[in-house]
């Protein structure tokens, strides 16, 4: 009997279309049950793909996890995303180096213009350097320009990233982000859902988007000429249901068009990354629920203990993050994902200066 990794390794290697992958494994049970199937009970156009795999392809992939950090990620699997079951062309495997745990966390998408104005390379680093604070994981491609931004400023934050290729995950494109790459696996994950050894091709990368919009409860748009990738992800998680925020700019700056379409399109403008919060607050909540199994506190239910740990530890003088991380003896990331958590269940309040106290609520 294959077992499950081996099974989807097939499947993933088979070049199958998302419907005719779905009908097998509905009319098969799983995943081992088609890979184990007879050859007459195979439809004949998959039959070879499924019944003579590349077994020295499959057993690399199979090496390859086996190194620390390293993971394959199938539907069957506890920590493939859950908001990425939600789309219909979801991937059959995921290849990821890093945190599997940060897949489940809310995050927000920022992409942008590889060739952004100065303005839009600060307006990433600042937009997710804060918004990480607030506990958003922040998702993009790692490509230059605003992604490599957007990445920086979640870092900066002392906070989680996720980096979604258009390649192979044993590859590092472009290679002068081969030290981001490194950073970002040490602090998120990164993410492909391409074979090891595929190379950057120019068609991986609209398919990758929508990856990097699935991931994430919203994507902002920093800046994006009319015809552009990011206007792509941005089309991608509105169709997935997802929300679409974009900054607007000067109407003399090419880079701004893309955004103020968007806008005229019902994109939300936004001015600060409170704008975000607001919108996507509720969505949050529910998602830590679900990725947390637990049933978080609502209303004045009582919170876990490592939350009321927090607070006793927050008290009502204003206090930052990075305080409390070394007050708690949590790290930063963990703090500030509970921080979001408690402000949304009324507990706490955010001060100027990026600095919190505890509401008179218990």
């Amino acid at each position: 009997m294959h077992s499950a990794d081996h099974a989807w390794l097939v499947l993933s290697k088979a070049g199958l279309r998302h419907s005719d992958l779905a009908q097998l494994l509905e009319r098969f049970g799983s995943a081992e049950g088609v890979v184990s199937a007879s050859r007459s009970d195979l439809p004949e156009s998959v039959r070879d793909a499924i019944l003579k795999p590349d077994e020295a392809a499959i057993a690399r992939d199979l090496e390859w996890q086996q190194a620390d950090g390293h993971h394959l990620l199938h539907p069957d699997s506890a920590d493939y995303p859950e908001l990425m079951r939600q789309i219909t062309d979801a991937p059959t495997l995921l290849y990821v180096v890093g945190d599997c745990a940060v897949l489940n966390l809310p995050s927000l998408a920022i992409v942008g213009s590889r060739n952004p104005t100065r303005g839009g390379i600060q307006n990433a680093y600042e937009f997710a350097k804060h918004l990480a604070g607030c506990g958003f994981v922040i998702v993009s491609g790692l490509a230059q320009g605003i992604d490599t931004a957007a990445h920086n400023g979640a870092l900066a934050g002392n906070a989680m990233t996720v980096a979604v290729l258009g390649h192979g995950i044993d590859r590092v494109y472009p290679a002068v982000n081969r030290a981001l790459a490194h950073r970002i696996a040490a602090a998120g994950a990164l993410v492909s859902e391409y074979s090891l050894g595929s190379p950057p091709r120019k068609e991986h990368f609209p398919q990758r988007n929508r990856l990097i919009s699935a991931l994430s409860l919203g994507t902002l748009v920093v800046e994006a000429a009319r015809q552009s990738g990011s206007l792509i992800t941005a089309r991608l998680s509105s169709e997935q249901g997802r929300e679409v925020f974009a900054i607007p700019g000067s109407i003399h700056n090419p880079m701004s068009r893309g955004c103020h379409r968007l806008i005229r399109e019902g994109a939300k403008l936004v001015e600060s990354a409170e704008d975000i919060v607001n919108e996507l607050g509720s969505l949050t909540g529910h998602l830590m629920q679900n990725a947390k199994s637990d049933p978080a506190a609502k209303g004045s239910a009582p919170l876990d203990a490592d939350y009321e740990s927090l607070l006793d530890v927050l008290g009502f003088d204003p206090v930052t993050a990075e305080q409390l991380a070394e007050r708690s003896g949590l790290t930063i990331a963990q703090v500030s994902s509970m921080l979001l958590i408690l402000e949304l269940e009324g507990r706490i309040e955010t001060q100027s200066g990026g600095r919190y106290s505890q509401l008179r609520t218990r």
